[in-house]
């Protein structure tokens, strides 16, 4: 199993060597036309205004956090949906725990002030 896994993963990578070398035969890069800007893969080619490297400001931590955790929710509801139609009661009690749990994060983050952009 692990040797036709390995196979699939060594033939998917040289086939993509080989199309991108191909698609790429005969032509050579002419260093007057490309600007680096103009080849940049993000910002549509425009040259960004801020280093990569910028720190960010702390109040977007708490937020990143806020959305981590509804979007652990959202991965946990989707199976639940599933079982809640075979357990059914007591897959109801585990999902309010749950989601009370959230909730009680969601609560102390709003006291903290968490959620405030000032």
């Amino acid at each position: 199993m692990l040797g036709a896994f390995l196979a699939v993963v060594v033939a998917t990578g040289t086939t993509m060597l080989l199309v991108g070398w191909l698609a790429s035969w005969g032509r050579t890069p002419d260093p007057t036309e490309a600007h680096w800007s103009t080849t940049l893969p993000v910002l549509g080619g425009h040259e960004p205004r801020v280093h990569a490297w910028n720190r960010f400001h702390a109040r977007y931590y708490p937020m990143a956090l806020v959305l981590m955790a509804f979007e652990m929710e959202m991965m946990f509801m989707y199976p639940w949906a599933v079982v809640f139609v075979e357990v059914g009661g007591r897959a109801l009690v585990e999902m309010g725990v749950f989601l009370a749990l959230l909730s009680l994060g969601v609560l102390y983050l709003w006291r903290e002030g968490g959620l405030s952009w000032q």
